[in-house]
């Protein structure tokens, strides 16, 4: 039974809050769930009722809510500094940040520019590979590449090198529309084919449009081993290592947008590092700060930077957020980083994703399951539903019964996918499997 307090907050809710990626209209059927206060993987309500939050709260909290070590960070450091400016000012958490996070790129990616969400990071990049080029005298070089079913935010920018016709088609007129090449998405192998074999043929058809336009392109930019919001389109790292190949041959920038596969989802803490290459630039945020604060940044080599150092204040990269580089911010993102290193997390990681693919594998022969995949902490599959209008309501039913079952999931599509935070235990692992299982199986039958 629902509570009176619980109820209020739903209402109130629903009379002055315009949710995010949401039909509004379709809350007249599909529960709001009012969240009253989160403790490690579970989220709860005001009626006492708890959630796995299954999906890392979109992906962004790693060692779960209201973690004691990421809190006691940020309550020392509010004592100390909330913001400044970063124009003419600096401050230790953020020199301390950019100083780790370079070391972890083998200072390959040397300098870091920050913002507060993924889209705003990848517009940075865009207009930093842009007016790089333009530095250097090549004004040409305006366009952008982008993969099939791509994915890299809401901002007008980064819409335009977004591949998803649900959040792009209704803004297209404002849109300088990017290159689309074929995905390397492993989904799409034919015959007898390889995963590695379906990356090959795509960096094939990127090779030909640089031919094509090489001399107008300014960056690749690319979503490395996992195509997010598209489906958790899955690829092998060769794919990586061509399109750095080629991005060197024809003279082109390589963006890799590690905003939802970065800091350690995929396996290693940069996607990227599972090809054994750097890009010009790498895009993250989501679980950078623990899911705690907005944080984005962009990493680039010192040959970009120095392509911008200049007398002429019309060569510089001016590009600003009020809130760049905000304290507390990158103080969470260090209790973050530390995190990692003092609990040897990228090496339990492995076990707990083994231990989640256990778990589920009676779900990979599931007569209605298709495409069982995993990278690293993300595990997804694809339900055959036949019936065009149940696969339209196939999320929303599943996210309700989910509810039922003390789950947040919100399938993509038909596409369900798992990304927990990084601390479950062997029994909340097991629980999780069992209930996700359950929910398929009442879902798929009606």
């Amino acid at each position: 039974m629902e509570s009176n307090q619980q109820a209020d907050w739903m209402t109130r809710s629903l009379k002055s809050v315009w949710h995010p990626c949401t039909q509004m209209q379709h809350h007249e059927t599909v529960p709001l769930i009012a969240v009253s206060h989160g403790c490690g993987a579970w989220l709860h309500d005001h009626d006492g009722r708890r959630y796995l939050d299954a999906i890392s709260s979109w992906w962004v909290n790693l060692f779960g809510h209201a973690n004691p070590r990421i809190n006691a960070a940020l309550k020392d450091q509010l004592d100390r500094l909330e913001h400044a400016m970063l124009a003419g000012f600096t401050h230790e958490p953020v020199i301390a940040l950019s100083e780790q996070l370079a070391a972890r790129t083998g200072h390959t990616l040397g300098h870091c520019f920050y913002a507060s969400d993924g889209a705003s990071a990848v517009e940075i990049a865009l207009k930093m590979s842009f007016h790089f080029w333009r530095n250097s005298g090549q004004a040409d070089k305006q366009e952008f590449i982008c993969l099939s079913g791509s994915y890299h935010g809401e901002t007008i920018g980064a819409l335009a090198v977004t591949d998803v016709a649900l959040f792009r088609d209704a803004y297209g007129p404002l849109l300088q529309r990017a290159h689309v090449v074929a995905s390397p998405d492993a989904r799409q192998a034919q015959d007898s084919e390889s995963a590695a074999d379906v990356a090959r043929r795509a960096a094939a058809a990127l090779e030909k449009k640089l031919q094509e336009r090489a001399g107008r392109i300014a960056a690749v930019i690319v979503e490395p081993l996992v195509q997010c919001a598209t489906g958790m389109a899955m690829h092998d790292p060769v794919y990586l290592s061509e399109v750095r190949a080629l991005c060197d041959r024809y003279g082109v920038h390589l963006i890799a947008d590690e905003i939802a596969v970065g800091c350690g989802r995929t396996g290693t803490f940069f996607a990227c590092e599972q090809a054994k290459i750097w890009p010009d630039f790498i895009c993250l945020s989501k679980g950078i700060s623990g899911g705690y604060l907005p944080l984005s940044l962009v990493m680039t080599r010192d040959e970009i930077y120095q392509g911008f150092y200049d007398s002429d204040m019309k060569r510089g990269f001016l590009h600003s957020h009020s809130y760049t580089g905000n304290p507390l911010a990158c103080r969470a993102a260090l209790a973050t980083l530390a995190i990692f290193d003092e609990d040897d997390v990228l090496n339990r990681n492995r076990q707990r994703a083994q231990r989640l693919a256990d778990a589920l594998a009676s779900l990979a022969s599931h007569p209605k399951v298709r495409h069982f995949r995993q990278r690293g902490t993300i595990l997804a599959f694809d339900a055959a539903v036949d019936d065009p209008e149940k696969a339209a309501s196939f999320s929303r039913r599943f996210f309700t019964a989910a509810l039922q079952q003390e789950l947040l999931l919100r399938p993509i599509g038909t596409t369900v996918y798992l990304m927990p935070p990084y601390i479950l235990s062997d029994e909340e692992i097991d629980g999780l499997a069992a209930r996700t299982q359950a929910v398929f199986e009442q879902v798929i039958r009606h």
